[in-house]
């Protein structure tokens, strides 16, 4: 997997009619399959009385995965067209959703395949495409005496972090995988090892 990688930077919508028939694009971003099937779920659910709720997907994983489905469209004319764009575009870590409502006149397996990529395209321009950077999520574990110090670490590197203060404090940190490694140092060092980092949470 390359360090950079690009997604797109949110949710994305897009919405046109082909001779009758209604096609909706829906385009979010997903770090996991997991995510990205809710994702899906979530549309089918919103959109139960559609025609068609066809799926695809592409989420960084070792391998990259890939799905797609046609959702009862001719095969090949919906879900890998859908897919196609995605992989055109080189966007990954992103799960599109094209919903059809038919309007009573057949495209043909060429017209459902310019239809169903160009939902994709549009909803990736809506959403709009962002260059990312894997991140590694972590968790440090102080005691009170030690937790302004370990906040203050995390604050000065500008990473992303949750703090929840109970009997101990726990600080859930989201990095950049290349700078992980010299911040968990530089926290261990500052409390002179009193933190405990759980790379596994």
């Amino acid at each position: 997997m390359s360090e950079q990688y690009q997604t797109v930077a949110g949710r994305g919508r897009a919405r046109f009619e082909v001779r009758g028939s209604e096609f909706i694009g829906h385009v979010a971003p997903a770090t996991t399959v997991v995510e990205a099937e809710a994702f899906v779920e979530s549309i089918r659910d919103e959109y139960a009385d559609a025609t068609h709720n066809v799926p695809a997907y592409r989420v960084r994983a070792d391998p990259l995965r890939e799905y797609q489905n046609d959702d009862a469209e001719p095969s090949g004319s919906a879900g890998k067209p859908a897919l196609n764009v995605l992989a055109q575009r080189e966007v990954e870590n992103v799960v599109a959703v094209v919903t059809r409502y038919f309007g009573g006149t057949e495209l043909g397996v060429g017209g459902l395949a310019r239809a169903y990529s160009r939902a994709v395209k549009e909803g990736v321009d809506d959403a709009g495409v962002v260059t990312e950077r894997p991140h590694e999520r972590f968790e440090v574990t102080v005691e009170y005496d030690d937790s302004g110090t370990a906040r203050g670490i995390l604050e000065s590197e500008g990473v992303e972090f949750e703090a929840d203060y109970g009997e101990v404090v726990s600080f859930a940190v989201r990095v950049p995988e290349p700078d992980a490694a010299a911040l968990r140092d530089r926290i261990r060092s500052a409390t002179s090892g009193r933190a405990d980092i759980d790379r596994d949470a």
